[in-house]
């Protein structure tokens, strides 16, 4: 079920990296490389940082589903924007599985939590912030969305767990459910950072 669910994630993350430049004029080469780098890059950077065998090296089927849906959003991108929406809730599923993912290799590895709680939130983002940069949008660290404060929440949530009560089988589940929850509730609601939290540029 967890690889189903992460094959999904990799799916979703391709065609938000392919979307994300489709307004622009873009062949299919590039598009599909935005989508293939997006969905792989926050993975491939977690597995150099924790210098391990990159996870899509040992199973490629991580690549082949990177770009044939990155192909497939490529010729109907159109049908993938107007159900835009379903696709953010679907990355909250991926995002929350990665994350917990990334903390449990990190802590097999014998890291100690906090550097495990960074890998858990570089390996959520990252492919999203090479998305944007590449494409030239305002990446997820310098806007206000509320999208990596309910990962960041999750993934402390976890390794506290670990730490405080490692026989509960449970801590897993319960993180991921924090992380799509609030993730959820912020696209539902449209929840941002509140101003006290924001640096808002001065006009002049």
């Amino acid at each position: 079920m967890e690889y189903t669910i992460g094959q999904i994630a990799i799916a979703v993350f391709a065609i938000t990296g392919v979307l994300a430049a489709s307004n622009k004029v873009n062949d299919i080469f590039g598009l599909v490389v935005l989508g293939v780098v997006t969905a792989l890059g926050g993975g491939t950077i977690r597995d150099i940082t924790l210098n391990v065998t990159i996870f899509w090296i040992d199973d490629f089927n991580y690549v082949w589903v990177a770009v044939a849906t990155s192909v497939t959003a490529f010729w109907i991108y159109r049908f993938f924007r107007s159900t835009y929406r379903l696709l953010l809730y679907l990355d909250a599923i991926g995002v929350a599985l990665f994350s917990i993912q990334a903390i449990d290799k990190s802590l097999a590895l014998g890291h100690i939590a906090p550097f495990a709680v960074i890998m858990g939130l570089f390996t959520s983002i990252g492919g999203g912030i090479i998305r944007d940069v590449l494409s030239a949008r305002p990446n997820l660290l310098m806007n206000t969305e509320f999208y990596a404060t309910p990962i960041l929440a999750g993934c402390v949530c976890y390794t506290t767990l670990n730490f405080f009560f490692p026989s509960f089988d449970h801590s897993g589940i319960l993180s991921m459910g924090i992380i799509f929850g609030l993730r959820s509730a912020s696209i539902f609601f449209g929840l941002s950072m509140p101003d006290c939290l924001v640096i808002k540029p001065s006009s002049k």
